[in-house]
């Protein structure tokens, strides 16, 4: 039988001093739930990546009163984050994946967050409501690759 479904949310200010916070969190609910060292990893980098561009590009420098919301919600097969912000939105279906090799050739730094999202979780999607509700929705399943088990 299927567990219930958990909950986890935390609001915090949108401020980089709060990142470490965030990723010290969501690692913690992700290692409560059963996921491996690797994949807890992933699942932060993933958070990190969405949280910097809320406070980079959705909020602007000035906004320290703003806040974003991390949520997670846990079932028997996978983990869910939602980031949620209330500033500026994008477009996300006009951010194309990088050429790497022309990064690295370039030796560019930064712009890789959406890219690294995409590859760390097993779905990732929008729903960008600009000043009124902006959302990242990051999935993660709890299934070995291995043996193709539930882990619970």
């Amino acid at each position: 039988m299927p567990k219930a479904k958990i909950e986890y949310k935390l609001r915090i200010p949108s401020q980089t001093e709060n990142l470490e916070l965030i990723r010290f969190f969501v690692g913690k609910v992700a290692e409560k739930v059963g996921f491996v060292e690797d994949d807890v990893g992933k699942i932060e980098l993933a958070v990190d990546e969405a949280c910097t561009n809320v406070m980079k590009h959705a909020y602007t420098d000035t906004a320290h009163d703003k806040t974003l919301d991390v949520a997670i919600f846990i079932d028997y097969q996978k983990l869910t984050l939602v980031v949620t912000d209330h500033g500026k939105g994008f477009n996300p279906d006009s951010i194309r994946p990088p050429d790497m090799k022309e990064y690295l050739a370039e030796l560019r730094v930064g712009g890789l967050g959406i890219f690294l999202m995409r590859t760390l979780m097993d779905e990732v999607d929008y729903d960008i409501k600009p000043g009124v509700r902006n959302q990242v929705r990051m999935v993660k399943y709890l299934i070995s690759r291995k043996n193709s088990r539930v882990i619970s």
